[in-house]
């Protein structure tokens, strides 16, 4: 070191990120497992998938095959969709007592263009859907495109509500479609909205087998 480094005082090193870096994570796990030590709750969760954006139906299937590889038993309804042979239908009803998958809807609501037929589908699968919510054995049960249903005036979000909060205490529901009622979202333990960035459709790209369906 020369006189005039000396008179500079002592040298000054960056300090080593990954050092950095571990004590940042060493700090943010304490935090966590301090968190996570208060969570001692399990009860079953009315959870929502709404919003314009695509995946709402796909991600509750993705927790209904959770529930399934724990060897749970699963219920769906949807209420829009089964004039369609989706690949989900097909990959979860391969799961034989393990699902009850009912396909009750006949279509998109322009497709039909009958709301007398609309409602009267929409009731039958509601119908079904009141036996998977008083049934205990049935960990979770998922109410495809029901938003749909109650947004259009198919069925009334009361007695709707009023059986899915009478339903067994660890039973878990899942709700999809878009525009969510507000009663629904105030009632819900989880809501998550998936917003539109970019679509293909509005490319000219069709909907697709393995994407759409």
């Amino acid at each position: 070191m020369t006189p005039e480094q000396k008179d500079e005082g002592p040298e000054i090193r960056p300090e080593d990120p990954n050092v950095r870096h571990h004590e940042k994570m060493a700090k943010k796990k304490a935090a966590r497992d301090r968190l996570m030590a208060k969570k001692t709750e399990n009860r079953g969760l009315l959870i929502v998938h709404t919003g314009a954006g695509k995946g709402k139906s796909s991600a509750a299937f993705g927790m209904g095959l959770r529930c399934v590889g724990h060897g749970m038993k699963l219920g769906v309804i949807q209420f829009i969709k089964g004039a369609w042979d989706t690949a989900e239908r097909r990959v979860l009803s391969s799961f034989g007592e393990r699902v009850t998958f009912k396909a009750m809807g006949e279509g998109f609501t322009w497709e039909t263009q009958d709301r007398t037929r609309d409602i009267a589908a929409a009731e039958r699968a509601w119908g079904e859907a009141r036996v998977l919510l008083a049934d205990p054995d049935y960990a979770m049960v998922i109410l495809d495109e029901l938003n749909v249903a109650l947004r259009y005036g198919y069925l009334a979000a009361e007695p709707v509500l009023a059986a899915i909060a009478a339903r067994p205490a660890g039973q878990h529901v899942v709700i999809t479609g878009r525009n969510a009622p507000d009663s629904v979202v105030a009632a819900a333990d989880l809501v998550t909205e998936m917003t539109l960035v970019k679509h293909p459709f509005r490319d000219g790209v069709k909907a697709q087998p393995g994407v759409e369906y």
